[in-house]
């Protein structure tokens, strides 16, 4: 049970974006990917939740190629928050929350239960009322963030769970930071699977089981953080000096300016 790229490949518009890439994400692991600005971090969250289709290379999701999987099943199991939102209509912020429980049967109830319990635990159940497009771009991320978690908030029998999110924490001051990477690590001690592209190093590497480097559309290096955050790879990768130390609070390695 994963969600798995093997040997994909992209081209736009003749350009290659992604090369030659394997990744599998696992239930209840956490991988980050990390790296510089058209690094294709963002066009292998499309190739892997089948939006776009790769070039070469195959994508599955639980040994079944994502390409044979219909759309509501591959929504019941995968949710993706993109790293910006083009939703412009004056739903409120539960109404918002709800539209991540529209692949799923469970009826009005259930569903505004758990929109509630989303919002809840991104510290969002005061915005429930407010119209989605009054709010600040960190309350618009937090309201995004619980949709995706109400999308994936129950499993489906017989169906794995992953999340996929693009800078979930961009926007968000360092409490609203802190209790993302607290959610998310509740999430996967509940057994789903989650990938998250991150600029922020430091943060990653306090998340993640897996880090990713990436550079010009290939992984440039993969494994603990102990592995990844070395002075020398992240100068490869970004092209700037660093020095690593253990952090005092969690011990996990830190990257300084």
């Amino acid at each position: 049970m994963s969600l798995c790229a093997q040997s994909i490949s992209l081209e736009l518009g003749g350009k290659p974006v992604i090369t030659q890439l394997d990744i599998q994400l696992d239930p209840a692991k956490i991988v980050t990917i990390s790296g510089p600005n058209g690094a294709g971090k963002s066009s292998l969250l499309r190739v892997l939740t089948g939006e776009w289709t790769p070039s070469s290379g195959n994508v599955s999701m639980d040994s079944v190629q994502i390409e044979n999987c219909s759309i509501r099943k591959i929504a019941q199991s995968l949710a993706v928050m993109p790293q910006h939102s083009s939703l412009n209509f004056a739903f409120s912020c539960e109404e918002v929350v709800e539209l991540g429980r529209t692949p799923h049967a469970t009826g009005t109830k259930i569903d505004r239960e758990i929109a509630h319990s989303a919002l809840e635990s991104v510290d969002g159940d005061q915005l429930a009322k407010r119209l989605y497009t009054e709010l600040s771009g960190g309350e618009k991320q937090r309201v995004q963030l619980a949709r995706v978690l109400a999308q994936i908030w129950q499993p489906e029998p017989g169906q794995s769970r992953y999340l996929l999110l693009d800078e979930p924490t961009a926007s968000f001051d360092l409490a609203h930071q802190r209790l993302t990477l607290d959610v998310l690590r509740r999430l996967a001690s509940e057994g789903v699977g989650i990938l998250v592209v991150m600029h922020d190093l430091n943060l990653a590497a306090q998340l993640a089981d897996t880090m990713v480097l990436m550079k010009q559309g290939r992984i440039m290096t993969t494994g603990q953080a102990e592995h990844v955050m070395q002075a020398s790879l992240i100068r490869e990768v970004f092209d700037v000096d660093v020095s690593i130390v253990k952090h005092p609070r969690h011990g996990r390695p830190s990257a300084l300016l």
